[in-house]
């Protein structure tokens, strides 16, 4: 590993392809929705479906690939499987990103246009 100009080392060839392969699961908004679910609390594939708006087939396919990647888990509650969140460090990620995108969005939105005559 090199170290760069200020004095931190540069991650290795393998932590930067496992990180990109996270990031490329939360690339999509329902894995990302997903997963901010879960980082609140264990839920079942109808839970999350009904939270995230989603197809049950659909959140189910999510679900696979998101434990795939060890991000997410599944433990068995009698005939359901509860789902909860592998990683705290991808919790922490989500997390930061969501909150900070959506405060700097409340502060740059404009209050919607007034129609004229109502």
């Amino acid at each position: 590993m090199g170290t760069a100009g200020r004095g931190f080392d540069d991650p290795s060839a393998d932590v930067l392809t496992d990180a990109a392969v996270a990031f490329g699961l939360l690339a999509s908004p329902a894995r990302l929705h997903i997963v901010w679910a879960l980082a609140q609390g264990e839920c079942d594939v109808t839970g999350l479906a009904e939270r995230v708006g989603g197809a049950l087939p659909a959140v189910s396919q999510h679900l696979t690939k998101l434990k795939l990647a060890g991000l997410v888990r599944a433990r068995r509650e009698g005939r359901r499987q509860v789902y909860f969140v592998d990683d705290p460090d991808v919790v922490d990620v989500v997390r930061l990103a969501i909150t900070r995108i959506g405060a700097r969005a409340a502060r740059f939105e404009l209050p919607a246009p007034r129609l004229r005559g109502l």
